[in-house]
Order: structure tokens, then C-alpha cells, then sequence
């Protein structure tokens, strides 16, 4: 009877157990995927700490951080953030722009113990932790983007700053700059006169007045 049992399970077709996979059902939702990596040589507790930083953001945002981050379990959890997106893309036909990390956690897997001999035949126990890393990525809205207000081109720019540069480079003639100074001057008042400029005027009267030779009549009382 037994006998007959197993030659039936052998003979069994492969296609049962493709179907068999095909008819188990799933772990996550429809609009859901997820990616597993068991027994990662990394201890769970820095694992955590960078698997902590990219829960809620977008797939394509965490993929970028992790690239960047030195811990060695951020090269492990990328690649399994990567396999869940790809397992979305591919399997489940969701748009990995619009996936979103919705939950990534770390599992203690089982420790692997060594031994470091010591004096007088004692030894001390070294144990080799291991992660289960689990990530699950989700199909949301898509990423907002900034709005950027209107700006004109860069080219429209320097063309402006060009033509304003150019406009205040350009000299006024010099008969056009003579007749302007002098209707000014043949305008202006002496009361509009500036309290700079009379203030110049008496010192310019006063050096004159000092400048004048004196009167004859006034040397031969001094010498009287």
C-alpha cells in the first residue's frame, strides 16, 4: 500500500506542482508585493537601525538612500527591496514609480556558536547572529511633485542682461550733455541752491577778497 503511494506521488506530473504553487494563496494584497531574505549574516540590531529609516517612503526613494549608506546590512536590505519590486513589476503588474515601502521588519534567525580558547582550558563564547529580512511594497498614489512657478529660459536671461548691460554702456554725446547742464543750471534758482553750494561760494568770495592787494593809504597809516 505504501509502495503504491509513493510510485503514484512520483509519477505525479510536474504540472501539479506548478499548479499546486499557482493555487497557494497569497501572503499580501492584490495590490501588494514582498520579498524575503533569510539567514543574512548581519545582526538584527544594525539591521534595524537603517531598515527603520526607509519604512514609508517610496520604493525608488529608499532604493537611492541605500546606496549612499555605509552600514553593510544596507547593501542586504537593498537587494531585497529591490527583489520586491521587481516581484511587483513583473508578477503583479504594478508601476514601480508608484510603490511604496508600507512594511519592512527584522527577524532574529537562528545563532551560529563558535568558541575562542582562553587561558587554563576555559573558553568564551562567540555567537554569529543572524536576520530574517522582510519587505513589502505597495502600489499607492503617485508621488507628488513641486510645482515650479514660471521662469523665463535661461538664454531669455542673458539676452536681457545683455541688452540692459549694453544700454548702460552706451556714452551720451557731448553737446547733448553740455545743453542739459545748462538749462539745468539756467532753471534752478538761487533759493534752490544746495547749502553745499553756497557754503562753496562764500569761501570762493572770501579767498577773492583775500587775494585783492591793499589800498595805499591804508600801508602809510600803518607805517605812521
Amino acid at each position: 500500500m505504501a509502495e503504491d503511494k509513493e510510485a503514484d506521488i512520483l509519477e505525479r506530473p510536474k504540472t501539479h506542482r506548478e499548479n499546486r504553487k499557482k493555487n497557494r494563496p497569497r501572503r499580501v494584497a492584490k495590490n501588494q508585493a514582498m520579498a524575503v531574505a533569510k539567514f543574512v549574516r548581519v545582526p538584527p540590531r544594525k539591521a534595524r537601525l537603517v531598515i527603520d529609516e526607509i519604512r514609508g517612503l517610496y520604493a525608488q526613494d529608499a532604493l537611492a538612500f541605500l546606496k549612499f549608506v555605509p552600514n553593510r546590512a544596507a547593501g542586504f536590505i537593498y537587494r531585497v527591496l529591490d527583489s520586491a519590486v521587481a516581484n511587483a513589476v513583473n508578477n503583479h503588474s504594478l508601476d514601480a514609480e508608484r510603490l511604496k515601502v508600507v512594511s519592512a521588519r527584522v527577524d532574529e534567525g537562528p545563532r551560529i556558536k563558535r568558541i575562542h580558547p582562553r587561558a587554563q582550558g576555559r573558553v568564551y563564547r562567540i555567537l554569529h547572529r543572524t536576520s530574517h529580512i522582510t519587505i513589502v511594497v505597495e502600489e499607492s498614489e503617485p508621488k507628488p511633485r513641486r510645482v515650479r512657478r514660471a521662469t523665463r529660459s535661461r538664454a531669455e536671461a542673458a539676452r536681457a542682461a545683455r541688452a540692459a548691460k549694453a544700454a548702460e554702456a552706451t556714452p551720451i554725446s557731448a553737446p547733448e550733455t553740455t545743453e542739459a547742464v545748462a538749462t539745468v543750471v539756467s532753471e534752478q534758482r538761487p533759493e534752490e541752491l544746495v547749502p553745499q553750494e553756497l557754503e562753496a561760494e562764500e569761501m570762493k568770495a572770501e579767498a577773492t577778497a583775500s587775494s585783492e592787494p591793499a589800498s595805499p593809504e591804508g600801508n602809510n597809516k600803518e607805517e605812521s
